[in-house]
């Protein structure tokens, strides 16, 4: 069946998670911090990560919002800064204003174009994807924004990926899945969507039951790839 809904994760793979540590790095009286801060967006989205796993494991749910807090207080303990409470405050502020990546209005106009369905399939809590949506002014070429707080469990449970055929009255095989994490998209495979990696630092596959169908640098080819 021809694909008629495109459905993209949001972090990492629509907003660019690293630009709250990089944008706060280049803020005048923070310049002690520039040293620090690919490590801490880079500890800081890998604990992100890891706690909505192990929280999905152990059925012991919560907002994406405290997961994103927990994992920046590791990361600033882990570079030692945990002490510094306006550097958190303000990391935590910038995340609700993250940059898109700069393919991605233009990606969803020429997808909008094709009278293509869009939407956003996301752990995010709704309060941080509405922010994050108005912050990038994509909200008018995405259909819904769908949060994992309706089902109460993180990705890539089954359920979270079930959202979208009850949402859009689709075919799984009608959907392209778009995410920058690999397992996801993986995962997403694995349960019958199309899948497209946008394995944007070049990372090695996964060792999951299931691989993505494509593998993109970016997201400039998803249009061409959904026709």
């Amino acid at each position: 069946m021809p694909i008629t809904t495109c459905i993209f994760d949001a972090y990492g793979t629509l907003f660019d998670v690293a630009a709250a540590a990089r944008t706060a790095a280049d803020e005048p009286g923070r310049e002690a911090f520039r040293a620090h801060w690919p490590a801490i967006a880079e500890h800081w989205r890998l604990k992100q990560l890891q706690y909505t796993w192990l929280r999905a494991i152990t059925g012991d749910h919560t907002d994406f919002w405290t997961v994103t807090q927990d994992g920046l207080d590791w990361a600033l303990e882990a570079e030692g800064l945990s002490g510094d409470a306006d550097l958190r405050e303000r990391l935590l502020q910038l995340y609700w204003e993250l940059e898109a990546y700069p393919e991605v209005p233009a990606m969803l106009h020429a997808l909008k174009s094709k009278g293509m369905s869009t939407a956003i399939l996301s752990n995010g809590s709704p309060d941080m994807l509405d922010g994050a949506v108005k912050s990038a002014g994509i909200g008018d070429v995405l259909d819904d924004v769908l949060s994992v707080e309706s089902v109460g469990i993180f990705k890539p449970h089954a359920s979270v990926y079930d959202l979208v055929g009850d949402r859009f009255g689709c075919a799984r095989s009608e959907v392209l899945f778009v995410s920058s994490n690999g397992w996801d998209a993986a995962a997403a495979a694995g349960y019958g969507f199309t899948t497209a990696w946008v394995n944007r630092a070049g990372a090695p596959m996964d060792r999951l039951p299931a691989t993505p169908g494509h593998v993109l640098t970016d997201l400039t080819g998803i249009p061409e790839l959904a026709r």
